[in-house]
């Protein structure tokens, strides 16, 4: 699964390095609002969110046409977006906000395209959702020795600190009862097994997607090829690096670089960022 990663796009940039139309409304990403909280040191660059955690909304990234000319190439585009993909059929709790239900932050990508709340998604509104890196927590015998198994995270990114694009789908919803407020866009990122020596660290992991297919992954005028849904093979996945990191991520409340930080007692070799393959 994915649950947690983190990020120092920013969607101005963002949309320059990808020749990309930045539909966020905000030239700084602000995260979930607390990535710079005040008074925290080093908190990073503006905008950064070093522990997203679903329900935040984020940054994605689309093709489509222009609403006023649908008969235009489709273009890329940055959209903000709640992290849990809300259907298009769920019911209203209050006017113009979802009934709280299962948080749909993640979806199998092996069973999306017949899943109900995934499988329109998959046929015509599919995105990338990037990060620099995520979390996984991974069950190690307690440092004192006593036999409590205790969760230590581990961040897995690319060697060479490129950003990494993520298969996402996404959704739009409305209040059927209140069409005249502004719809709820809302994504998941797809997981797949977990490859490589990944898999010491958790079965899951999330679909990585490469430069190459992003034209046939985020066309919207045609269904995604059947084989970027499935297991990819170890050499995707041969620059990813992991390393033990600080307990800071188990809670949501923490934010900011130092969340990155060697876990604490890590030899210089586990410090330091380990190729899994």
């Amino acid at each position: 699964m994915c649950g947690r990663y983190a990020t120092t796009a920013n969607p101005a940039r963002l949309a320059v390095e990808l020749d990309a139309l930045d539909e966020t409304g905000d030239s700084i990403a602000p995260g979930n609002g607390t990535a710079a909280r005040a008074g925290e040191s080093g908190a990073g660059a503006p905008g950064a969110n070093y522990n997203v955690a679903p329900t935040n909304r984020v940054l994605t990234v689309v093709r489509r046409h222009d609403h006023d000319h649908p008969d235009d190439d489709p273009a890329l585009r940055i959209r903000r977006m709640r992290w849990g993909l809300v259907p298009v059929w769920a019911k209203a709790g209050e006017p113009g906000v979802p009934a709280k239900g299962k948080p749909l932050f993640n979806a199998r990508a092996d069973r999306a395209a017949t899943a109900p709340s995934f499988r329109d998604a998959v046929k015509k509104r599919r995105c990338l959702v990037p990060m620099d890196g995520w979390y996984e927590w991974l069950a190690e015998p307690h440092p004192t020795g006593s036999g409590k198994a205790v969760k230590q995270p581990y961040y897995m990114s690319d060697a060479d600190g490129h950003r990494l694009y993520m298969a996402g789908l996404w959704s739009v919803w409305r209040d059927p009862e209140h069409r005249d407020m502004a719809p709820l866009l809302s994504c998941t990122i797809l997981t797949t097994d977990a490859v490589g020596d990944l898999t010491r660290i958790h079965d899951r992991m999330p679909l990585m997607m490469p430069r190459a297919q992003w034209d046939a992954w985020l066309d919207p005028d045609h269904p995604a090829p059947a084989d970027l849904l499935e297991t990819p093979g170890a050499q995707l996945v041969s620059s990813i690096v992991a390393r033990p990191v600080a307990p800071l991520v188990n809670s949501v409340r923490n934010n900011g670089p130092r969340l990155l930080d060697p876990a604490p007692g890590a030899s210089g070799e586990e410090a330091g960022q380990i190729s899994l393959i």
